[in-house]
């Protein structure tokens, strides 16, 4: 027997022997693809027909009870870029480890902040044309991210509250000690059948970087009937960096807020829309957005979409609706209306 049998032998055994222990380990792989066709226009030069990967990803997670009060859990999630080839396109989305009881859960790793996770119950465009991101995460203000070196606290359920503390060391690479670079996040959550809302604070110190910022955010989701539900969503940010001039501050420093609702037409089928306004200290820096979009199930994992956003910049801003969770993001123009039309297809596994 030659040495590249001997080899393929061992390998097949290996793989043999692996399987089971995958599966003792209770490990799940996941994730979503989720793909969209768009016309964006900037309101001056670009007006293009784009394909666009939105937050598509992939994910392995699992749980391994260590006593009848204790387990261990973690999951790895990468996201993965369809339609595209740039050597960039597997990049690390929420990845952690940790142990859950009766005590709540700790986790540590990188993974949304609970300010990010608040936005949820008003999130009726995540992740598409729309995406109220677009006005809450503006420059170095922005306060939707995924923190490096994150430890995590998560309460026990009461009664339907919850809370969620955050505390990330960012890089923790820093010579200067004097140098803070730290970012602390808390959320109180309330799930019921049906009201959804979550209040959260989070402040962060980047020295080094983005300089300074605090923010205040809330977001409600209240069921009418089955068929109909209302959003709203309010967010303020003070920031300071003693690097920029007090105008980019002011710019930066803002209010926003919005409301929406959800119509179900029939079972399978929503009727969506959501008209939001970023507010600034700084003036001419003010943007407004609507968004409105129908979708349907096609099953449990697979829907289809439509959308249609615009933006309305005052003189000197100029956001789009298409900026955030998208590969197919062109930077708008300043002081133009930016508008965007998308059909999408999204399915989750």
């Amino acid at each position: 027997m030659t040495l590249r049998k001997h080899i393929a032998g061992f390998a097949v055994t290996a793989l043999a022997a692996a399987i089971p222990a995958v599966a003792m380990a209770d490990v799940s792989i996941y994730g979503r693809a989720h793909v969209s066709v768009d016309f964006l226009d900037d309101g001056a030069d670009y007006s293009e027909t784009n394909l666009s990967s939105n937050s598509s990803r992939l994910g392995f997670k699992g749980d391994h009870e260590i006593n009848s009060n204790l387990s261990a859990f973690f999951q790895i999630e990468q996201q993965i870029d369809f339609g595209t080839d740039n050597g960039s396109s597997f990049n690390t989305r929420d990845t952690f480890v940790g142990l859950k009881g009766g005590f709540g859960s700790v986790r540590m790793g990188r993974f949304d902040s609970p300010f990010k996770a608040a936005r949820g119950p008003a999130n009726l465009f995540g992740d598409q044309v729309g995406d109220m991101r677009n006005l809450t995460r503006v420059g170095n203000a922005r306060f939707d991210e995924r923190y490096d070196n994150t430890i995590e606290y998560t309460t026990p359920d009461m009664s339907g509250f919850f809370a969620k503390l955050g505390y990330s060391v960012q890089e923790g690479t820093v010579a200067d000690q004097d140098t803070d670079e730290s970012v602390f996040s808390g959320s109180l959550n309330y799930a019921g059948d049906a009201l959804e809302a979550s209040v959260a604070y989070e402040t962060a110190e980047e020295d080094t970087g983005r300089g300074e910022r605090d923010g205040v955010r809330a977001a409600g989701a209240f069921k009418i009937t089955d068929g109909i539900k209302l959003v709203g969503f309010y967010q303020t940010v003070d920031y300071t960096n003693p690097a920029v001039t007090a105008a980019v501050q002011d710019a930066l420093t803002s209010d926003t807020y919005g409301v929406g609702a959800e119509f179900k037409l029939a079972s399978a089928t929503a009727l969506k829309g959501m008209w939001m306004t970023r507010d600034a200290d700084a003036d001419d820096f003010d943007t407004d957005m609507i968004a409105v979009g129908i979708e349907h199930k096609l099953d449990k994992a697979v829907r289809v979409y439509a959308n249609y956003a615009i933006t309305e910049n005052d003189a000197n801003v100029a956001l789009t609706p298409w900026g955030q969770a998208r590969t197919a993001n062109p930077a708008g123009a300043a002081g133009e209306d930016a508008s965007g039309f998308s059909v999408g297809l999204r399915y989750d596994f």
